[in-house]
């Protein structure tokens, strides 16, 4: 509780606050950003989000998203900013190479106190406060224990807690993941009970297809869904080219690699997607004895969690599926 309370304090004696996130924004590190901004903005203190790139589509509903500098759109601004702030929040991430090169350096350059709060394994020692806590769902359930094991649970609203709910929801894949506590649905009652609507959070993230969406994940499901029966692993992947022909936009593919998951008896699943040259990849599994983030961080230069990780490969897309399928008979037990 005393890291709690020491981490609104530092709030309450900066003058100008920053919280960064991660590159590649998904629902935890753009849900905790903007919680804990609505947070110290009610206590009235001065803060910008900063983050390596934009926010994808399917967030941009967000109350606040829009106030976010990105280093691809407002480098100059975001430099200036990390010159003068006395404190950094650096959320959902465990090593300083982890918001890109360019805010890299100017993290690591800033005099700045910086306050880490993160869930992921084996985090960097470079922050004077780091609350990490890897056995916990999502940066955003430490952001809503950050607020209420302060002293500040009467601060909670609907405009704190909307972007917390979501970043619990996406990082759990809708509480399905062993990683949810009985904590975490306090928490959620919590914020169920200040003003969040929970239906309006499931509605906009689910409800809000395109129809060019809606045709790629059809195209990926029908012709790109691959199975390796005997060691219960489902993969999709998808090129840049075929990414282009259905005008792919950022999330567009969010969600595919669970519904691989989803099929019956799958025990794990990856989806790769082609961009500019590389292949990221995402990892899924079920169950503890099914972890992934070994093999993400042994042979895609990634990790994460036991049942949710990612991973990149600088092979090409033929060569890496060519990988994975040597690779899995050492990964994953055979029926």
């Amino acid at each position: 509780m005393d890291k709690y309370i020491s981490i609104v304090n530092e709030i309450k004696t900066a003058s100008k606050i920053i919280i960064t996130a991660h590159k590649s924004p998904d629902g935890d590190s753009i849900g905790s950003s903007l919680g804990l901004y609505h947070f110290i903005k009610k206590i009235g203190k001065n803060v910008v989000i900063c983050h390596p790139d934009p926010a994808p589509d399917y967030l941009m509903w967000l109350d606040g998203v829009e106030t976010i500098l990105t280093m691809s759109n407002d480098n100059l601004e975001i430099e200036k900013l990390f010159n003068e702030s006395d404190l950094i929040f650096c959320l959902d991430y465990n090593g300083t190479d982890r918001v890109g090169e360019g805010m890299q350096e100017l993290l690591e350059k800033s005099l700045a106190k910086k306050i880490m709060i993160d869930h992921h394994l084996n985090p960097q020692d470079f922050a004077f406060i780091t609350l990490s806590e890897t056995g916990v769902c999502s940066t955003s359930q430490l952001i809503i224990e950050t607020i209420i094991q302060s002293g500040n649970e009467e601060l909670l609203d609907e405009k704190i807690g909307t972007p917390l709910y979501l970043g619990i929801l996406t990082d759990t894949g809708s509480f399905r993941f062993p990683s949810v506590q009985p904590r975490t649905h306090e928490l959620l009652a919590k914020l169920l009970s200040s003003g969040v609507k929970h239906y309006i959070v499931h509605e906009t993230l689910n409800d809000n297809n395109t129809l060019e969406r809606l045709r790629l994940q059809g195209y990926a499901l029908s012709q790109k869904l691959e199975l390796i029966k005997e060691y219960n692993v489902a993969f999709i992947s998808l090129t840049e080219k075929e990414l282009k022909k259905f005008d792919y936009k950022k999330g567009d593919t969010e969600g595919l690699v669970n519904i691989a998951l989803s099929i019956k008896g799958i025990k794990a699943a990856m989806f790769f997607s082609e961009k500019d040259g590389l292949i990221k990849i995402s990892f899924r599994s079920k169950g503890q004895d099914n972890p992934v983030n070994v093999l993400a961080s042994e042979h895609f230069s990634g990790g994460g969690h036991a049942n949710a990780s990612g991973g990149v490969s600088e092979l090409s897309m033929i060569e890496t599926l060519e990988k994975i399928k040597k690779l899995i008979p050492a990964y994953f037990s055979h029926n």
